[in-house]
């Protein structure tokens, strides 16, 4: 390995170091804060199946179903944070661009993490295909967009804030 290979990988851990682990942080949050709050539904506010009703699907929850509008909610707020968090740690040169390559990349690899994770791989709150990509309209659509523009509103207060 020469010293350029050496420099060339410096540089690409320092751009996708930070992402990657900010990513996880932020998937990670998110999940948490929106199991919590199915599970506050469900235990606390006593959400639970009608009596005598089969649930077929995570729709027929009530705990799960009353957490949908919320979902792009946690993201807006949460995931600004995660911009900042990236911002400090990888400092970028080029702010808007960073913000922009961030947001296109978090928002791909969270919906190619998503399909496996809540289609593919079956668990007790796994969806089908249409569940998650029809029926989940439209506050998965929000979520991902949600995702999305957040590092540009972070590089947008942080520039203002300087």
């Amino acid at each position: 390995m020469g010293k350029v290979d050496a420099v060339d990988s410096a540089v690409l851990w320092s751009e996708f170091g930070p992402m990657a682990l900010w990513l996880g942080i932020g998937y990670v949050v998110v999940t948490v804060i929106g199991i919590g709050h199915t599970c506050f539904n469900g235990f606390v506010l006593g959400m639970h199946m009608p009596d005598g009703v089969e649930k077929k699907s995570e729709y027929d929850v009530p705990a799960y179903t009353a957490t949908l509008p919320f979902h792009p909610l946690y993201n807006i707020v949460v995931w600004p944070f995660i911009a900042w968090g990236y911002f400090h740690a990888a400092q970028p040169s080029s702010m808007w661009t960073a913000a922009i390559g961030v947001g296109i990349v978090w928002t791909t690899v969270i919906i190619l993490v998503d399909i496996p994770g809540w289609i593919l791989i079956k668990h007790p709150w796994s969806l089908t295909w249409r569940e998650f990509y029809v029926d989940y309209q439209p506050w998965i659509t929000l979520v991902y967009l949600a995702i999305l523009v957040s590092p540009v509103i972070t590089a947008s207060v942080m520039t203002i804030a300087a």
